[in-house]
């Protein structure tokens, strides 16, 4: 049987492949390599700290082509909430749907909140007196600045992702140029004693601490599969989007860390007191093309901050209008800009709770940020989600795939081993923080939600599962049929 997406609810189809790879590339490469660097090295203890961008590029591309099947068979607003919909909606109802949004509400925020983090954090290097108050100011007003620039509708954004796009690129290749003019071999790849000593538990927890890290750095590679109602030909664009992203980040990162590790000694990016723990890349300039370089690069690098909490929340806002328009989510969700066609009240509430991340994040240590949100989304979103490719080849088994999985179930496998690999080591890389603990405590509460909302709407298990299969269904477009809302 053949299939297609469903109608958009008032989404116009305008973000071609160039824009959706943009809009990946911005969320993934922000701020996060120039500040997760340090950290990296220190979970690992050296220079071979590379291998934990190595493993997180694998994990993305494992994972990214579980996105990419899903995401060209269901492109609906939303991402995961309109695959957990539609996977488990014969056992649970609306159950997975409703966990996945509530914990997105918090996940996604938390991410952009760490980006706002380095964002200020990075700005100290223009600004060495300013003071945490002030930075606090600046990075509330980053986040309003956002909110702002993302209240109009999506064609202006597609053009203003590109330009931001343009600019991470002269950023990055900028620091990567910079360190090839003073690289130093001896620096980048002299190991400490027993750094590969495999049968240590210490270099286990190292390299979970580091997978963790790493992931964190690649995360965005899904950002246009919460869009897929606003993607071209999404059957195509969709899955590339992912994979051009994700392999052109990878040899972004493992340039940028192999540089910065040949110009800056490895061990002052371990001292809280040196500038390279906090403004690495800024400090490979300052070495090699002097001061002002350095301002200039640091000037670009806040620019790529800024255009990752802006793709993010572009991205994740859209998470609880598709729930909320088929009664899984707060109905108010469900309302779009009368004029410019957006989620208005998903914009705004996760920029009050990137707001307030960011004021957490200020205050606490960043590594700890990074773990706690990670395991939020651990087990509702990435392995639930493995499950429900799975769920949906044997559910659903005409539903047009214009994408399949290379190598399934491989990919789902070694995905599922990355993930309960960060999962697992969490309470052990945040000593006294008890991530895991605190990411049960949040899907039981999600639980508790769902069972008063269920009961007050007369869902399952309190009502019928009502079960839609929209996507099975649809009639296909033809392919070059006008953009659909258009």
């Amino acid at each position: 049987m053949s299939g297609s997406p469903p109608p958009t609810g008032g989404f116009v189809r305008r973000v071609g492949l160039f824009q959706a790879t943009a809009i990946n590339m911005s969320q993934m490469c922000g701020i996060g390599p120039f500040v997760t660097i340090p950290l990296m090295v220190a979970a690992f203890g050296g220079p071979q700290a590379v291998i934990g961008f190595v493993a997180g590029a694998l994990l993305a591309l494992a994972d990214g082509l579980v996105w990419a099947e899903l995401g060209a068979s269901m492109p609906g607003s939303g991402g995961s909430y309109v695959y957990l919909r539609q996977a488990f909606q014969y056992r649970t109802g609306r159950l997975m749907p409703f966990l996945f949004v509530w914990t997105a509400m918090l996940f996604i925020p938390l991410i952009m909140s760490t980006g706002v983090v380095g964002f200020v954090q990075y700005l100290g290097y223009l600004a060495p007196d300013m003071g945490r108050t002030t930075g606090d100011l600046i990075g509330l007003g980053i986040v309003a600045l956002v909110v702002i620039l993302l209240w109009r509708g999506i064609e202006h954004i597609a053009r203003i992702t590109a330009v931001m796009w343009a600019v991470m690129i002269a950023s990055v290749a900028l620091v990567i140029v910079a360190a090839a003019t003073d690289f130093s071999a001896h620096l980048a790849f002299t190991y400490p004693a027993h750094a590969f000593e495999l049968t240590s538990s210490h270099f286990w927890i190292g390299f979970a601490a580091g997978l963790t890290i790493g992931i964190y750095d690649y995360l965005g590679y899904n950002t246009t599969a919460y869009m897929g109602a606003e993607i071209k030909d999404p059957g195509r664009t969709l899955p590339r989007s992912i994979i051009f992203s994700i392999l052109g980040i990878m040899a972004i990162y493992l340039l940028l860390q192999i540089g910065t590790l040949g110009v800056i000694d490895w061990n002052r990016m371990t001292d809280p007191g040196d500038i390279a723990s906090t403004s690495v890349a800024s400090a490979v300039l300052e070495k090699t093309w002097g001061k002002g370089a350095a301002d200039t690069v640091t000037v670009l690098i806040l620019i790529t901050a800024f255009a990752s909490v802006f793709t993010g929340l572009l991205g994740g806002s859209r998470v609880p209008y598709d729930a909320a328009r088929e009664r899984v989510f707060f109905r108010p969700y469900a309302k779009l800009h009368p004029k410019h066609r957006f989620p208005m009240l998903g914009l705004a509430t996760m920029g009050v709770i990137t707001a307030i991340g960011f004021l957490i994040g200020r205050h606490t240590d960043l590594a700890t940020l990074i773990q706690l949100l990670t395991t939020v989304m651990v087990i509702v979103q990435a392995l639930a989600q493995i499950v429900a490719l799975s769920v949906m080849r044997k559910r659903q088994p005409g539903l047009r795939r214009p994408y399949k999985m290379w190598l399934y179930p491989l990919p789902s496998f070694l995905a599922l081993a990355g993930w309960l690999t960060i999962y697992g080591y969490a309470d052990k890389n945040s000593p006294g923080r008890h991530p895991i603990e605190w990411s049960l405590a949040w899907l039981a509460l999600g639980c508790i939600a769902y069972v008063l909302w269920a009961r007050f709407e007369k869902v399952w298990p309190f009502g019928p599962k009502e079960i839609t299969e929209e996507y099975l269904t649809a009639p296909a477009p033809a392919p070059d049929a006008e953009p659909a809302g258009a």
